[in-house]
């Protein structure tokens, strides 16, 4: 049975990593109340969010303040989930952002769990500056593919794994 945990006016809303570059996992955390939502996502996945939340967000009018204050992630166990899909929208009457999360399934699986995390704009604004400087303080993108580049290499599934790319 799957589960939908819905944070409607979430008082925290970050992204964070743990481990060591290059085995870093990324993660999206909010918080609403004593509730706590830790979700699991791939370094593009957080760089795309990133970018369209800026895309989305210039978009609208009025001054946005962005204030990066107490945006560390918090202590959890596990994360609910990993994310497959991720989806964008605007409420314009409430004036808010929705990240709806939905968890990787295999494809003969039933739905998995999901997230919606409706923000302010302001809080939207700092995940995006919070996520671009996460994935450019990791390793550099193949300009081929877009995976990171290890020091060693890699194999680029653009070149079919004919002379990987040197960093």
């Amino acid at each position: 049975m799957s589960v939908s945990y819905e944070l409607d006016s979430p008082d925290k809303v970050t992204v964070g990593t743990t481990g060591p570059v290059g085995s870093r996992v990324f993660l999206i955390q909010a918080r609403q109340g004593s509730s706590l939502v830790t979700l699991k996502l791939e370094k593009q996945q957080v760089g795309a969010l990133a970018a369209h939340l800026g895309r989305l967000l210039r978009g609208l009018a009025g001054p946005i303040e962005v204030d990066e204050e107490g945006l560390e992630l918090e202590e959890f166990n596990e994360p609910e989930f990993t994310v497959g899909t991720l989806a964008v929208s605007y409420d314009a009457a409430g004036d808010r952002v929705v990240v709806l999360a939905e968890e990787l399934v295999g494809e003969d699986e039933p739905p998995g769990d999901e997230a919606s995390l409706s923000m302010t704009r302001e809080q939207a604004a700092a995940l995006a500056v919070r996520g671009v400087r996460l994935v450019q303080a990791g390793r550099p993108p193949c300009p081929l593919c877009g995976y990171p580049l290890d020091p060693r290499g890699h194999t680029c599934p653009r070149t079919n794994g004919h002379h990987p790319p040197l960093t």
